[in-house]
């Protein structure tokens, strides 16, 4: 009288947590086997497969202040800032993201076109340029909408760089 098949008895719960904890664990000795073969290599497919435009890990940062209301110029030349980033940049594994930003007062915008953002990027441009001879390939230039006439730059660790010049 009953037209439905009859169902296969359900695998048990445990049954299913085994095969999830084998796959696991075969997963990580063929982990540990590939960083025997070629560590570097196993790195570098590792980077490339999480890597993304922003820089990994900030560890450190410095800041550029006391920009005048709708102004570009980098205050005391930059002394300050370029002493830091070449101790800094010492090491090969590092970058450094420069970021501008304007206070949000209607005083602090670009004088042409009365734009925050513009003059935002101006200032983070004129800090880059000052560290620009350090380390040109390692240094990134981005804007933040922060309440700060001022740069701040941005230390992260980027792990080993292919081509090894500053």
């Amino acid at each position: 009288m009953n037209d439905w098949p009859d169902t296969a008895a359900p695998r048990p719960l445990w049954l299913v947590t085994l095969a999830d904890l084998a796959l696991l664990l075969v997963g990580f000795f063929v982990l540990i086997q590939a960083t025997r073969a070629q560590p570097s290599a196993l790195a570098h497919s590792l980077r490339a497969g999480f890597a993304t435009d922003e820089p990994a890990l900030p560890v450190a940062a410095e800041g550029v202040m006391g920009f005048a209301p709708g102004s570009a110029v980098v205050p005391d030349g930059g002394a300050a800032i370029t002493a830091w980033a070449r101790g800094v940049l010492a090491d090969p594994r590092v970058s450094l993201t420069v970021t501008g930003a304007t206070d949000g007062t209607a005083a602090d915008v670009d004088g042409v076109t009365g734009s925050a953002s513009l003059l935002a990027a101006d200032r983070a441009r004129a800090v880059a340029a000052i560290l620009a001879p350090l380390a040109p390939r390692r240094i990134t230039v981005s804007t933040a909408s922060a309440r700060a006439r001022g740069v701040t730059v941005t230390l992260a660790f980027t792990g080993d760089h292919q081509d090894k010049k500053p």
